[in-house]
């Protein structure tokens, strides 16, 4: 199936249809397929099949991990689908430079909690756009949270409604954890998981080059 990249607010033309490949978003997450469909984008989801970071990736800054994850996505499905754009995205949180990923069972989600209650925290989306005319484009996101003192109490319920799973610091802004936020410095739709804004952006680059969508 034909599926093509459209900009907020520019109507499709048939010379657009023609020269623009379609967008895959290299990611499992529902709720980055939610922002880029309530942008108003078309694309097919294909699920990256790589392992979380390993031991030569924790050595990096926080950015420099959610970037190089972010493209290690968006190149594995890229090398299967070489006549389409693929966005590949990688979320972390990081506090006082810890990087925390996706919590592995509520023990690992408690403790998490417990670390990021109290803090300041930063939330890193890295961005990765890989097209068939060898462009490559990397970026990140950084947004700001903080959080209040999270009772025991407050914990214990969080993790008991399952909120936490396949959550980047094991929780979720959008669902109930905004009751533990007290003020968001940048993108929410970056601590949601994709930073709309940056891939706005990314995407009008792409346009904005002469041969950026022309699949020989």
């Amino acid at each position: 199936m034909r599926v093509e990249v459209l900009e907020f607010g520019k109507q499709r033309t048939m010379n657009d249809v023609a020269r623009k490949p379609r967008l895959i978003l290299a990611s499992a997450s529902p709720r980055r397929r939610r922002l880029l469909e309530e942008a108003g984008y078309e694309f097919d989801v294909v699920v990256p099949p790589i392992a979380e970071p390993d031991a030569l990736l924790s050595k990096l800054s926080p950015t420099n991990q959610a970037e190089a994850l972010a493209y290690f996505k968006a190149r594995a499905v890229a090398d299967q689908a070489p006549d389409a754009c693929v966005l590949g995205a990688d979320t972390l949180v990081s506090v006082a430079g810890k990087v925390m990923g996706k919590p592995q069972d509520d023990s690992d989600a408690r403790r998490m909690l417990r670390e990021l209650s109290g803090t300041r925290q930063e939330v890193i989306t890295g961005v990765a756009m890989l097209c068939p005319d060898n462009t490559r484009l990397i970026s990140s996101e950084t947004t700001r949270v903080t959080m209040r003192e999270i009772s025991k109490a407050e914990i214990d319920a969080y993790i008991a409604s399952g909120e936490w799973k396949d959550k980047a610091g094991a929780y979720a802004i959008q669902e109930t954890a905004d009751q533990f936020v007290t003020l968001v410095e940048g993108s929410f739709t970056n601590v949601v998981g994709l930073p709309m804004e940056l891939v706005e952006r990314m995407l009008r680059e792409l346009h904005e080059r002469p041969d950026a969508h022309r699949i020989n």
